[in-house]
């Protein structure tokens, strides 16, 4: 017999059988006592939802809030074309909605770090859910002659997204540990190239479906609040490092000393600079190659430039669908690949991201070189290099779960994502719009020159890549040391006060 808080029965369960509370914790049951009564309906559905509280189904939810999170990051990118003719705004103007996006959640993203490591996360995570999605609405209403106050709407909406970016992993790392994280981990990041993908399909298909680019941003913030209230009721708020030890963390470790001790930490500096490098390269990409490929068209003449209201919608549409099953593959061929290397050497998490950073570099250089010949080709080394660049998503992340202890690992997050955008995608779609309208100033404007631009523009992401792939093998050189420092770490933590030196 089960017995809930309250003191009323729960029918349906054995004496063994464990109630999981409402701070997610499981209570042991208790025999039957001639003081209990028997529940009312209200308390046995109560029960009944406590027990939907698993770890399994927390990470699923929160996995799919990420979903959404790119989703709706994306969606803009699916109808960049009909936004530019819209607005009427060159490639730099455009590339301008990523960066203020970008450059509003890394500022943020501290903030959320330091709440996270302090506050209820689930509370701060729902409610990021609901401000970002009542700004995407709202945002489809902004007439044509207020593209300033479309772009802000980005920037409000980065703020929202930046407090689930920073957050919903660190609850992840508290309910599972070693393989089973990372098995989690990858679920959850394989969210970004999945909700990436379908943010350009359903901006694609919204837009042919309702024949306005409008509606594009009136479907994910339904979404969005469904995940949001789903988050306040399913998931639980697990004790910080929960996870970690049999004991619960007995001291926590001021704000500054966090950051003194992360900047100390060679593999988080590192593996957060080549997370960088990688946001820079998908930045870049997930804002300018579909439209690259659509002026590639134009010059084989196998497409002709966009004049309608409504512009084609295919190449987004393939993109995205490509972006879906290279997330799906570089996800799960990064958790194996890193799981078998583990058996061989103990640096097999920052090894394999450096590996597959190279590789992924080789092949989106020779995008450039054949998208003029052939549109086909050009999917091929998309495929292939988003492939290869999607495995170290996940292995980062676990990657700072092993050599940050979990009281600062919100903080960690944030600050990771801090300067990965910074550094990276905050910048980048920008600069490549800067790039390509400065070349096509030097020429003559034609088809033939505004899609050699913008490639000329891209050709320096694989460069940037490049130099990710080097980080990483800095990161491998410090990852055992990190390591055992977070675990020494750790176990301080867990001892009284009095005997924690400072």
């Amino acid at each position: 017999m089960c017995v809930e808080s309250d003191g009323c029965e729960i029918e349906g369960c054995s004496s063994s059988d464990e109630v999981r509370t409402l701070s997610g914790s499981m209570s042991p049951g208790l025999k039957s006592s001639p003081d209990l009564h028997p529940c009312k309906p209200g308390q046995k559905f109560r029960a009944a939802l406590l027990r939907c509280r698993s770890p399994a189904a927390a990470a699923g939810i929160l996995s799919f809030g990420n979903v959404l999170n790119y989703m709706d990051r994306y969606t803009v990118a699916g109808v960049v074309q009909d936004i530019q003719r819209h607005y009427g705004q060159s490639d730099s103007g455009i590339g301008l909605l990523q960066t203020v996006f970008i450059c509003s959640f890394m500022v943020a993203a501290p903030i959320f770090g330091y709440l996270g490591d302090r506050f209820n996360r689930k509370v701060i995570l729902s409610c990021g859910i609901f401000f970002w999605s009542i700004v995407t609405l709202s945002s489809s209403f902004i007439g044509k002659e207020y593209y300033w106050l479309f772009v802000l709407s980005r920037g409000l909406v980065g703020i929202g997204e930046s407090s689930y970016s920073s957050i919903s992993p660190t609850i992840i790392g508290d309910l599972f540990t070693n393989n089973s994280r990372t098995m989690m981990l990858s679920v959850f990041y394989l969210a970004i190239p999945l909700g990436s993908g379908l943010g350009y399909i359903l901006g694609s298909s919204a837009k042919v479906a309702a024949g306005d680019w409008h509606w594009a941003l009136r479907v994910s913030p339904v979404l969005g609040i469904t995940a949001g209230t789903l988050i306040l009721v399913f998931v639980p708020e697990p004790k910080r490092g929960s996870a970690d030890q049999m004991g619960r963390v007995k001291t926590r470790t001021s704000w500054c000393c966090d950051m003194k001790a992360l900047a100390k930490n060679r593999s988080y500096v590192f593996s957060s600079l080549a997370s960088a490098a990688v946001s820079f390269a998908t930045g870049a990409f997930g804002m300018w190659i579909p439209l690259y490929l659509v002026r590639a068209q134009v010059v084989q003449k196998t497409a002709e430039a966009c004049t309608k209201e409504v512009c084609s919608s295919t190449d987004s549409l393939i993109f995205g669908a490509i972006t879906c099953v290279t997330g799906l593959l570089g996800v799960v061929i990064g958790a194996a690949t890193t799981r078998f290397c583990r058996q061989k050497t103990e640096r097999a998490d920052p090894l394999v991201c450096a590996v597959s950073m190279l590789g992924s570099a080789i092949f989106i250089c020779l995008i450039f070189v054949v998208a003029k010949k052939s549109i086909v080709g050009a999917y091929v080394c998309i495929f292939i290099g988003e492939t290869l660049l999607f495995l170290n998503w996940a292995i980062t992340a676990d990657i700072l779960m092993f050599v940050v202890i979990p009281t600062r690992r919100a903080t960690a997050v944030a600050f990771q994502s801090f300067t990965s955008h910074l550094l990276g995608d905050a910048g980048s779609p920008y600069l490549i719009g800067l790039i390509s309208d400065a070349l096509q100033q030097s020429y003559a404007t034609s088809a033939l020159w505004r899609f050699l631009s913008l490639g000329y523009a891209l050709m320096l992401c694989p460069f940037i890549i490049v130099l990710g792939g080097m980080f990483f093998l800095a990161t491998a050189l410090f990852f055992l040391d990190d390591r055992e420092k977070a675990e020494k770490q750790l176990s301080q933590l867990t001892r009284p006060p009095s005997s924690v030196k400072v």
